[in-house]
């Protein structure tokens, strides 16, 4: 059995190394991308209802050959009822900038890591009420080139911190910290690569 795992192993190993090689896929200096997330949702309990989406394109440059930064823009909705009549209507405006480091970027995959930064402001339109929220985080991802300009993303947040202001004018603030070792809160996406 362990010769089987072991020769397993080594097949893979050897077939990622061949992976490495140059196909003319992957990133270098100067190269544009552009990726992002979108996500609607809907979820009804007997007369409590909620639907929402968020949209959050991104746009990186290589200012090296294994360094990409960039910046993202994005726009949330959710609206929810409950069971007594009671609504909420939120929009949330976020505002962000993140740096990548690829390890091997010139090949088909290329494992990274990405720091990155964001400023949302969140507006309940019913209750006027406004919240500003700021963030860091530091997860990796892994790029897989399926032609010369697609690949498929997969990304995982690993580490996180916000804070709320929760409107400010006297309100505690909600201070969260997040360490995400559940590996189900993968996202996958496509990135294109001019």
């Amino acid at each position: 059995m362990k010769k089987i795992v072991l020769s397993m192993v080594a097949v893979l190993a050897f077939g990622f190394a061949n992976a490495q090689e140059s196909t003319g896929k992957g990133f270098s200096k100067g190269d544009i991308f552009i990726s992002g997330s979108v996500s609607i949702a809907s979820e009804k309990t007997g007369d409590e209802k909620a639907t929402g989406f968020t949209i959050e394109p991104k746009v990186g440059f290589f200012v090296t050959e294994n360094i990409a930064i960039g910046g993202k823009l994005g726009f949330g909705s959710l609206k929810a009822e409950d069971a007594g009549g009671d609504t909420q209507d939120l929009a949330s405006l976020t505002v962000g900038a993140f740096g990548r480091y690829y390890f091997t970027p010139a090949s088909d995959f290329s494992l990274f890591g990405e720091l990155g930064v964001d400023y949302s402001s969140i507006d309940n339109k019913l209750n006027d009420f406004k919240a500003n929220e700021i963030g860091a985080n530091l997860g990796l991802g892994l790029s897989y080139f399926v032609s010369s300009n697609f690949a498929i993303e997969a990304t995982w947040a690993g580490l996180g911190y916000t804070t709320n202001d929760n409107g400010g004018d006297g309100a505690d603030k909600t201070n969260s910290f997040g360490l995400g070792a559940d590996l189900s809160s993968i996202n996958f996406g496509l990135l294109y690569k001019f």
